[in-house]
């Protein structure tokens, strides 16, 4: 299955029951195994779920700790980059130079790179030694 797919299916399960807005995203490990998450609200609206999250929950919980590829998705007029907080959790697990596929539900997509997305990450060459 593709990123594509796996997201665009996921996507459906979202628990989107106070904002409407469904996200989907998937993720290809570094052995090549697709993971999925979706989005997942709580009427307590910070302990919410982001769908790159889940799936990279869904990744760690198989047991890999590098991506290669990522693909989001939501019904939106123009392509939903990742929140703050998940460009950073995606920066933890995948390289500067991985790619970040953002679509829409329509076929609109944009590519960037985790460099692009979070220029100047946080990371461990930040910590003390």
């Amino acid at each position: 299955m593709s990123l594509k797919e796996a997201a665009t299916a996921v996507r459906e399960n979202a628990y989107a029951r106070y904002s409407g807005f469904k996200v989907g995203a998937a993720l290809r490990g570094a052995s090549g195994a697709v993971y999925a998450g979706c989005n997942v609200e709580n009427v307590a609206y910070p302990e919410g779920t982001c769908a790159e999250a889940g799936a990279i929950a869904a990744m760690v919980a198989a047991g890999e700790t590098a991506l290669t590829e990522v693909y989001v998705i939501a019904g939106s007029p123009m392509p939903v980059s990742p929140c703050g907080g998940c460009r950073q959790k995606l920066a933890e697990f995948g390289a500067g130079d991985v790619v970040v596929t953002m679509a829409t539900t329509g076929g609109v997509e944009e590519r960037a790179t985790l460099d692009e997305l979070l220029p100047g990450a946080f990371g461990t060459d930040h910590m003390a030694k």
